[in-house]
C-alpha cells in the first residue's frame, strides 16, 4: 500500500477552510497520510483558521475573489456554490479524496480518475431540516417562497452530484442511512479519527489546573485555580460550533433553570445570541486554543451534546478524558454513548428535558467508572481510522493500478 501511494498523484478536496471543527480534523489526518497532496476548497480564511494548513498548497474557487464581507456571509453566495467545485482543474491527478459536508462531492474528474468521498453529512438544510431552516430565518412569506425554490433546486443538484464519486464512505451508521435514503447509494462506515494517544497521555501526566471562575473571563490569560480546588468547582461543558442546528441555546436555557455552572466553548453565528440569553452561571468563552480546551475537558463534570449530529467528535474527546456525555438520543450519539455506562440520554432537546437528564446523571454520578469511559473511546482512534482507510483504498485501487 505504501508503494502504491507513492506512485499516485493525489488531491484532497474540502468544502471550506473558514472554521475549524470535526471535518477539518479529518482533513488534517488526510494531510498526514498524503503529505504531498494539494488541497482544493471553495473558500479559505487564513485568519479564521489560525495557522491550520498554513504549510499546505491550497487552491480556492472563484468564490475567493468576492469581497470579504460576502465571503463572511456565505449564504449570499449559496446560488453560486454548486458551480464552484465543478470549476476545479483536477485533470493531472490519479486519485481524488473529497472530505464532504455538502459541496466537494460535486467535483468533475476524468473518466479514469478514482474519486473517494468521505461524507460527513448529506445536505442538512435542504433535506430534513428545510422547514426548520425557514422558520429560524423569520423571513416574509414572499421571501420564503423564493427560498423554497432555491432549496428545491439544491435538493435536485445534491441528488445528482451524489452520483459523481466512485465510492462513498460514511462517518457513521447514521450517515450511511441518510446517504441511502437521500441518494439511494451504498456506503461503508469508517468512523472519524480522534487522537487517543494524545488525550490519554494528558490524563495520565497532566494535573488539571483549570476550574474556570464564572466571573467575566480575562481573554489575555488562562483562568487557573489550584488542582485541589477542582472538585469544589466542577462545571458542565459544551465544545461546539455555535450554529443553530447544534441546539446550544437549549443547553444554555436548561442550565439557566438548573443554576449549575456551564462553560460553552466555540465560535459561530449564534455566539452573540447565546451571550444574550446566558444566565450568571453560564459562560460563553468563544474560541479557545486547543491546549486550553484540553484543560477544560479535564475539569468537566459531564459533557453536554444537545443537537442531532452525524457523528460528534467532541463527544469522543470528552470520553477520552473520562468525562461522561449527556446527549440527545438521536444521530451519531447512539454509536458513541452507552447509556448508564459512559453517559446518559435525553429524548428531546427541550430545556426542561435536558435539565431532567442532568438531575438524573447527578443522582448516580459516583457510579461511573472513569477507566471504562476512557476505554470506550479507543475504538475511534486515529490509528484505527488510518488503518481502515488504507485497507479500503488498497481494496478498490488494486483493480485499477
Amino acid at each position: 500500500m505504501t508503494e502504491l501511494k507513492k506512485d499516485l498523484k493525489i488531491a484532497l478536496v474540502h468544502d471550506f477552510l473558514t472554521q475549524y471543527g470535526g471535518a477539518e480534523r479529518v482533513l488534517e489526518v488526510f494531510c498526514e497520510m498524503f503529505p504531498k497532496a494539494p488541497i482544493y476548497t471553495l473558500l479559505y480564511d487564513k485568519v479564521a483558521m489560525r495557522g491550520k494548513f498554513k504549510d499546505r498548497e491550497i487552491h480556492t474557487s472563484f468564490l475567493q475573489k468576492f469581497p470579504k464581507f460576502l465571503r463572511k456571509k456565505k449564504k449570499w453566495l449559496l446560488p453560486l456554490m454548486p458551480t464552484a467545485p465543478e470549476t476545479f482543474n483536477l485533470r493531472d491527478f490519479d486519485l481524488i479524496i473529497s472530505s464532504c459536508g455538502v459541496w466537494s462531492k460535486a467535483i468533475i474528474t476524468r473518466l479514469d480518475v478514482k474519486h473517494i468521498c468521505y461524507m460527513h453529512s448529506p445536505m442538512r438544510f435542504a433535506w430534513e431540516e428545510g422547514e426548520e431552516y425557514l422558520l429560524e430565518q423569520k423571513r416574509s412569506a414572499k421571501t420564503n417562497f423564493f427560498v423554497r425554490l432555491l432549496l428545491n433546486y439544491l435538493r435536485v443538484w445534491d441528488r445528482v452530484s451524489a452520483d459523481r464519486p466512485d465510492y462513498l464512505i460514511a462517518n457513521s451508521r447514521f450517515t450511511r442511512e441518510r446517504i441511502k435514503k437521500y441518494y439511494n447509494r451504498e456506503s461503508v462506515v469508517i468512523y472519524p479519527p480522534v487522537n487517543m494517544e494524545h488525550e490519554t497521555r494528558n490524563i495520565e501526566q497532566q494535573n488539571p489546573l483549570v476550574a474556570p471562575s464564572l466571573a467575566k473571563p480575562d481573554k489575555s490569560q488562562t483562568i487557573r485555580q489550584p488542582a485541589d480546588k477542582i472538585q469544589n468547582s466542577k462545571f458542565f461543558l459544551v465544545v461546539s460550533r455555535l450554529s443553530p442546528y447544534k441546539k446550544i441555546d437549549a443547553a444554555v436555557e436548561a442550565f439557566n433553570k438548573l443554576e449549575l455552572p456551564l462553560i460553552v466553548i466555540g465560535e459561530g453565528s449564534q455566539e452573540k445570541y447565546l451571550r444574550s440569553i446566558a444566565g450568571k452561571n453560564v459562560k460563553i468563552l468563544g474560541w479557545q486554543p486547543e491546549e486550553k480546551i484540553r484543560e477544560y475537558y479535564a475539569g468537566a463534570r459531564a459533557f453536554i451534546f444537545a443537537g442531532v449530529d452525524d457523528f460528534g467528535m467532541t463527544m469522543v474527546e470528552a470520553l477520552a478524558r473520562g468525562v461522561p456525555v449527556l446527549a440527545l438520543k438521536k444521530g451519531g450519539a447512539l454509536e458513541i454513548v452507552a447509556e448508564g455506562k459512559t453517559g446518559e440520554f435525553f429524548v428531546s432537546n427541550k430545556p426542561e428535558i435536558i435539565a431532567e437528564c442532568v438531575k438524573r446523571f447527578m443522582e448516580k454520578e459516583k457510579e461511573y467508572d472513569k477507566n471504562l469511559i476512557i476505554e470506550s473511546a479507543k475504538k475511534f482512534s486515529k490509528e484505527r481510522f488510518v488503518r481502515e482507510f488504507e485497507e479500503y483504498m488498497a481494496k478498490i485501487l488494486n483493480d485499477k493500478f
